[in-house]
């Protein structure tokens, strides 16, 4: 890459006191930078300068601000709004202020880089140089957390991370087949592979908790409010609504197993469909909620279909027609 033409516009006052310095610096940096040869004194036109000396093909204009140059024709004077919009059309125009001076009405809108001690400018040198080149300090964008690049669609209603967290209580539930403890400290470090801090994850499960998604056994003393939660059949079916492909479709398998095959338990109708068994419980669950079936929990597990209600066999023959 070709080093970049730089021209540097000063009042010759500055030229000992700061700009050579400023130039060597400029050029040891690889930019080649024009001071004695552009020539600026008292009194030059600062237009004809730039625009019939070929300071035009500069891919930045420097412009030392200083007591001893704001009083300048040139800055004063010639350095109006119309010349720098020329400038900036066709190189980068950088005001550097070295003084406690006004900067010229003109430069108002141009962000300039102040240099407070002449003889120790490192950090601002280094701006000035991104400038030129056209770089930035501002840090590369990272990769989201990986629960947005994870959960795809979300419960209606919940945040995504209200949606994940749901999302690995049901599925911790039904892989460990107890939807009544599910623990919490497993679920925060379920949720960390995801970077969701732990905070975050305690704040979903208060919002699942209080929309009836969940229901946490709640412990008096100590640190965290509770350990252990059970899954609702609401939060169950909300879920699966969304995670469970063909949800509504195994629903009325389900009916089926029960009203065309005569199955009166949880059990039985899973060895048939062999799904997780804990998704079966859930299902029956449902069906009791909408009014379809009564369901009677018994010891070992059990769900008894103790009755059939016209509801589900209406569902069944539409689902059908």
């Amino acid at each position: 890459m070709s080093s970049p033409k730089v021209f540097v516009s000063h009042a010759s006052e500055d030229k000992e006191r700061f700009v050579l310095d400023f130039a060597k610096k400029l050029r040891d940096n690889g930019i080649d930078a024009w001071v004695d040869r552009w020539g600026m004194v008292p009194g030059d036109s600062l237009v004809d300068k730039i625009f019939e000396e070929g300071i035009k093909e500069a891919q930045a204009v420097i412009v030392v601000l200083s007591n001893n140059s704001v009083n300048k024709p040139w800055v004063r004077e010639e350095l109006n709004a119309a010349v720098v919009n020329r400038i900036n059309k066709g190189s980068k125009l950088i005001p550097v202020v070295i003084d406690d001076c006004p900067v010229p009405q003109a430069l108002q809108s141009t962000l300039w880089q102040k240099i407070n001690d002449i003889n120790n400018y490192d950090e601002e040198l280094k701006r000035i140089l991104m400038a030129i080149f056209g770089y930035s300090d501002r840090p590369p964008i990272g990769e989201a957390p990986a629960y947005t690049r994870t959960v795809v669609d979300t419960v209606p209603g919940l945040t995504p991370v209200d949606s994940l967290v749901l999302k690995l209580s049901v599925e911790m539930a039904i892989e460990e087949e107890q939807a009544q403890h599910v623990n919490v400290d497993k679920l925060i470090e379920k949720a960390s592979s995801f970077d969701v801090p732990e905070d975050e994850v305690i704040e979903a499960l208060e919002i699942l908790d209080q929309r009836g998604y969940h229901e946490q056994a709640r412990i008096i003393g100590g640190g965290r409010k509770y350990s252990y939660f059970k899954i609702t059949t609401y939060g169950f079916d909300e879920y699966a609504r969304v995670y469970i492909p063909d949800y509504d479709s195994l629903i009325m398998s389900v009916a089926s197993q029960i009203l065309n095959h005569g199955k009166d338990n949880n059990k039985e109708i899973n060895q048939v469909l062999n799904h997780p068994q804990l998704i079966i419980d859930f299902i029956l669950d449902v069906m009791h909620n909408r009014g379809w079936i009564r369901v009677s929990k018994r010891v070992g597990g059990w769900s008894i279909i103790s009755e059939i209600y016209s509801e589900m066999k209406r569902a069944l023959r539409e689902d059908r027609s």
